[in-house]
């Protein structure tokens, strides 16, 4: 533990801001969950028993059907059936994925500016998205027929993008079946046998030496009985610049699990948080594909925009769900959200990637404006959340120094400013278009007064 200590997280996680977090298996065919609602503001009004019962997650569309008179209980019930048991899902999810194009999703998340991709390669129930050496003994020809975690990896590669890959190692339907409806449930559904254990364990050493992955994702856990720090240790040693998220240690005592990131899930942090973290939250209340979800239930691009920034100014990487059809196809509303970020990246990545948080995160203008903070070396971003109603605004406390030049991006033209206290007066371009946030580049850095 003691050498694992001393891994940094590196430059390029760091540099990154942006992931795409794909959810794509056999839940996919269904693709149906009721939309109850963000996760925390679901789990903060009704509880754990509350949210479980109905979950907006499609992907935990297995654990849903099992809880009687669930709204996905009945939905499962209506369409396919009473006789109609989960595994048969399995020829359906492979047919539909055979015409599938993994460098339509490369080309895609390339397009919008992410960073990296993490895909889900084992989800609850157990279903895996590669050719594994060491099969499910629980169930056979339980794998898609298609090497999909090979051929994504492939594909985003070659694109200049890292790979990251998901593994749920602390949930395994196919080896314990205990149905969740509340936290209790959910630690006692953890599967806690050596053999468990030691499956998992294989499955991680041979998504490391087959895929090469730049991030191990785990989620809920991991098994008592097995030592996930022996498996960090292992990936380290082939690849220094790797990253571990810290759900291996999702129910472990404090520092006896190594992790190089937190997780928030649907939630940030009010502050700069000095360890690096990753906000992971879909498009919509799902992270698989979710057919019930329609404009409404789709993140506002103003709300995104203006999470996806609060996040960076804080340390943070947004690390955005997408969940693909059974066929592999991105949901038109998810790409049309995905799209219109990457416009306004197009504009305002500067201030975005290969960035590091300022002296602080949050600020505001004379005239009420929220601001966030981001630097590189030489400059200072001052990304302003509204667009402001004359032409010109004033930053609160901050002073410029000698020499200063202020630029918005996506103009060319040096903007002229004064200096009036401790705070900064910018004179904006009168052609200001709408957009969910506009960033100024000041340079050298000021000073924060206060």
């Amino acid at each position: 533990m003691q050498s694992l200590k001393k891994h940094t997280v590196p430059d390029w996680f760091h540099d990154a801001k942006l992931g795409i977090f794909i959810h794509w298996g056999l839940y996919s065919v269904p693709g149906w969950a009721p939309t109850t609602g963000k996760f925390q503001e679901v789990v903060a009004k009704e509880g754990w028993e509350g949210w479980f019962s109905k979950n907006p997650y499609a992907e935990w569309y297995v654990n849903s059907i099992r809880i009687r008179d669930s709204p996905s209980y009945h939905y499962h019930i209506e369409t396919y059936g009473e006789d109609f048991p989960y595994d048969n899902f399995v020829p359906m999810f492979n047919e539909a994925i055979q015409n599938w194009n993994p460098n339509e999703w490369a080309n895609l998340f390339k397009k919008i500016g992410a960073r990296y991709i993490v895909l889900t390669t084992k989800h609850h129930d157990g279903f895996l998205l590669w050719p594994s050496e060491t099969p499910n003994p629980k169930k056979q020809n339980y794998f898609s027929q298609r090497d999909l975690v090979g051929e994504l990896t492939k594909s985003v590669l070659s694109r200049g993008m890292r790979m990251g890959l998901y593994y749920s190692g602390g949930l395994d339907f196919t080896f314990n079946d205990t149905v969740i409806r509340n936290l209790n449930d959910l630690l006692a559904a953890i599967p806690q046998s050596p053999e468990y254990a030691a499956y998992a364990n294989k499955h991680w050493k041979e998504l490391i030496d087959r895929y090469q992955p730049s991030i191990l994702w785990n989620d809920i856990g991991y098994p008592a009985t097995a030592n996930p720090n022996e498996i960090f240790a292992y990936y380290y040693n082939k690849f220094p610049d790797g990253v571990v998220n810290d759900r291996f240690a999702l129910f472990s005592p404090p520092d006896t699990i190594h992790f190089d990131f937190r997780t928030p899930e649907y939630a940030s942090f009010d502050q700069i948080w000095s360890q690096k973290w990753e906000c992971t939250r879909g498009l919509g209340y799902s992270f698989g594909y979710n057919r019930n979800e329609g404009p409404e239930h789709i993140i506002p691009l103003k709300e995104l925009v203006h999470s996806f920034v609060d996040i960076v100014s804080k340390n943070g990487n947004l690390l955005l769900g997408v969940g693909p059809t059974a066929e592999g196809t991105v949901p038109d509303l998810q790409r049309k959200r995905l799209l219109e970020l990457g416009q306004w990246l197009q504009t305002n990545g500067e201030a975005i990637f290969d960035t590091r948080p300022w002296l602080t995160a949050e600020g505001t203008t004379k005239e009420g404006i929220s601001v966030r903070y981001t630097q590189k070396e030489k400059e200072l971003y001052a990304i302003l959340l509204e667009r402001p109603k004359k032409d010109w605004t004033t930053i609160n406390s901050i002073q410029a120094v000698g020499g200063t030049t202020v630029q918005l991006l996506g103009y060319d033209k040096i903007l002229d400013w004064k200096q009036e206290g401790n705070h900064l007066r910018i004179t904006l371009p009168k052609d200001l278009p709408e957009s969910p946030a506009y960033a100024l580049k000041i340079s050298p850095k000021p000073n924060m007064v206060s």
